[in-house]
């Protein structure tokens, strides 16, 4: 496979880090303009806007001072958190809940709803239950089948697992997911 469309894949595969970058950005910006315009009216003589620059730094060096103690922890957290939020945003690898179907010609990306849907099918046959009676949920690592037997009639796990599994063999997905089944314990009653 190329380079190119190893790009390609990725950038399908991943969530662009785009819209937290221009939330950063904004924020950086709103607190430079702030700043800026605070700076020229006390550079004026001018009576501050919100806070006097020298007050705000003054106020900054002398907390703890009056406040509760509970009150600055709880901010503090705030914006350890909020920090974190960015931090993750950042470094952590994000994911569409998309999957690649390994090919080398063709650069090819399936949404798990679709590959939900197709195996959703596959259980459903395999298990002799109508649509409504299988659920399945797709993640990057992992296929969950749920199924709702239908009252009076037994189930094969192993059978469902076997069916599912050998589905998602032939679509050849990278990476590929391992296959967890789990039957109700209370059935339908039969339509």
């Amino acid at each position: 496979m190329s380079d190119f469309m190893t790009r390609v894949l990725r950038r399908e595969t991943h969530s662009p880090r785009s819209g937290w970058s221009v939330v950063a950005a904004i924020l950086v910006a709103l607190a430079a303009i702030y700043a800026l315009l605070e700076s020229v009216l006390a550079a004026l003589g001018q009576p501050a806007w919100l806070v006097h620059p020298l007050d705000a730094l003054t106020w900054i060096a002398d907390l703890p001072g009056p406040y509760p103690q509970i009150l600055l922890g709880a901010a503090g957290f705030l914006m350890a958190l909020v920090g974190l939020i960015f931090l993750g945003n950042g470094l952590l690898p994000g994911r569409r809940a998309r999957h690649v179907i390994d090919n080398p010609r063709v650069a090819i990306v399936v949404d798990d709803e679709v590959i939900a849907s197709a195996l959703a099918k596959c259980a459903r046959v395999a298990a002799g239950v109508t649509r409504e009676q299988v659920m399945v949920v797709v993640s990057a690592r992992l296929v969950q089948v749920n199924v709702r037997p239908t009252s009076g009639i037994r189930l094969s796990e192993q059978k469902i697992q076997a069916a599912v599994e050998s589905q998602l063999a032939d679509m050849e997905l990278d990476p590929r997911p391992a296959v967890t089944v789990k039957l109700a314990s209370s059935g339908v009653i039969g339509v």
